[in-house]
């Protein structure tokens, strides 16, 4: 993995006309968005609201009595990575053994794969990765019997003894993966604890499909997961069949975070138990769907404030074509629409340079429609007309699904200075 990745022409977003440059130099030279330094479309970071968001999760679990393991699939970004284990992080969570080398590269010493494996080549993989990391501790998901044989199978092809450690997952009927019953769960258990080729290292779920940005049904549904959790540990923990070493209990999406803590404090008897956090897109947030959640977070935790949207994607006006429309120069292939249509957020006029104030978006501009590469913007036509040529930065919800169109970020401040940038590796 490279150690400072070269930001040239092939990089979306990155001038044709400038020399190469790498992401840890992009500060020295002294571009702004405002000078229209760099092509736009332009992914971005806000550098203070990164900052806040790094801060404010790694405090929230220091209090809370629990570890962060943030999932790396949000930004695949190793400075991201390593500003997340710097701050305090225990390690990071990953969806396969590609984002899982990434990290591991990055510096994280402990990673949970929160999925199953079930192909040569990502056990392969993995065994290659810990041949090449034997410091490194990772985990991944097992919720089948069927799974359990896909293992010692492959074991038995390779003439590979190695032992993999595994987080017995516990599902929710009609969601995501993981065991459906306590009864399969433990049968599943009991097969781990007779099997050479796995070693039961705890217990994972994800209660984030659970949400419905209602606290009464969130806090009722993602509680009686919880409890259901708990009653399993117990079982397990009654025939005593954990592995060797603490046991780690592991949960948490982005939304109802906050709701899973009592499940990551449970005890076991005569075992240190870490739980574990998995939460992502903390670190950027967004404009919309985690916004709101994190609002009832915010009244649930007795707060005043939390995380600070830091994601956004600047774009220029580039055609008014008619009364109460404006094209914008990105798109679907720039920008994340699974959830909801990017807002208008901020605004720079076209004459504005650096040093000149940035300002909030008018509340009448509305991204309606977005084709490959243009957004369809609609305005009041009584009210202050974009021009073509002024600068429009987009936010976003679902950071994860803006990420992956993008080979790099610029950090920038609140004045549209670039202080730097980061890298992914999708």
């Amino acid at each position: 993995m490279e150690n400072d990745f070269v930001l040239n022409a092939t990089c979306k977003g990155f001038p044709l006309a400038a020399e190469p440059c790498a992401v840890s130099q992009l500060g020295t030279r002294d571009w702004s968005l405002l000078d229209d330094a760099l092509a736009y479309p332009v992914a971005v970071l806000r550098r203070p609201a990164l900052t806040h968001n790094l801060a404010w999760m790694q405090d929230f679990v220091q209090r809370k009595g629990v570890a962060l393991a943030p999932h790396g699939k949000t930004t695949l970004s190793p400075e991201l990575f390593r500003l997340q284990l710097q701050a305090g992080a225990w390690g990071l969570t990953f969806a396969n053994p590609h984002q899982l080398r990434v990290g591991l590269a990055a510096g994280a010493q402990r990673a949970i794969i929160a999925n199953q494996l079930v192909s040569d080549a990502d056990l392969d993989g993995l065994d290659l990765l810990l041949r090449q990391h034997p410091q490194a501790r990772v985990w991944f998901l097992v919720d089948s019997l069927s799974q359990l044989q896909v293992l010692a199978d492959w074991g038995a092809r390779r003439g590979n003894a190695r032992c993999w450690d595994v987080l017995l997952e516990l599902g929710i009927a009609g969601y995501r993966t993981g065991c459906r019953t306590h009864e399969q769960a433990l049968t599943l258990a009991q097969a781990i604890a007779a099997s050479p080729v796995v070693r039961l290292g705890g217990v994972e779920c994800y209660e984030g499909g659970l949400g419905q940005c209602d606290s009464a049904h969130d806090i009722e549904a993602v509680s009686a997961l919880v409890r259901s959790v708990q009653a399993l540990v117990q079982q397990i923990d009654g025939q005593n069949l954990w592995g060797s070493g603490e046991v780690l209990l592991s949960a948490g999406g982005s939304a109802v975070f906050d709701l899973v803590i009592p499940m990551l404090k449970l005890q076991v008897k005569g075992r240190l138990v870490q739980g574990v956090l998995r939460s992502g897109c903390y670190v950027t947030h967004d404009h919309w769907n985690y916004a709101r959640y994190l609002k009832l977070v915010e009244a649930r935790e007795g707060l005043s404030s939390s995380l600070q949207p830091a994601l956004e994607v600047w774009v220029k006006v580039q055609s008014v074509p008619e009364p109460g429309l404006a094209i914008l120069s990105a798109g679907r292939r720039d920008l994340s629409f699974d959830q909801c249509m990017p807002m208008p957020v901020r605004w720079a006029p076209k004459d504005q340079r650096a040093g000149s104030a940035i300002e909030a978006a008018h509340k009448s501009w509305q991204v309606k429609a977005l084709s490959d590469q243009h957004a369809h913007m609609a305005f009041d036509v009584e009210g202050v007309w974009p021009q073509v040529g002024d600068r429009v930065a987009l936010g976003i919800s679902h950071p994860c699904t803006t990420f992956d169109k993008w080979r790099w970020l610029a950090l920038i401040e609140d004045d549209g200075r670039i202080s730097g940038a980061i890298s992914t590796h999708f």
